[in-house]
């Protein structure tokens, strides 16, 4: 695994798993979160991005340039 950059995140597909860095499952394995849509990029500002992703369920949550140095990628 290898740590998400600016420009893998612009990149990132519909279906690609990521591991969080911080949250952990019960066993101690990192949690997986997928990727549950298409890459939101801002022509104005190149380095602004949304990315949507889900965990489990009912988890949904969105990475963006504040939070995307907490996710590893396969």
């Amino acid at each position: 695994m290898t740590a998400l950059t600016l420009e893998r995140a612009k990149t990132l597909t519909f279906g690609t798993i990521l591991h969080h860095n911080y949250n952990k499952n019960y066993d101690g394995t990192p949690q997986r979160w997928k990727v549950n849509g298409k890459v939101k990029l801002w022509k104005r500002d190149p380095t602004r991005f949304r990315v949507p992703i889900k965990h489990g369920l009912y988890s949904y949550n969105c990475i963006d340039i504040d939070s995307y140095t907490q996710f590893m990628v396969d």
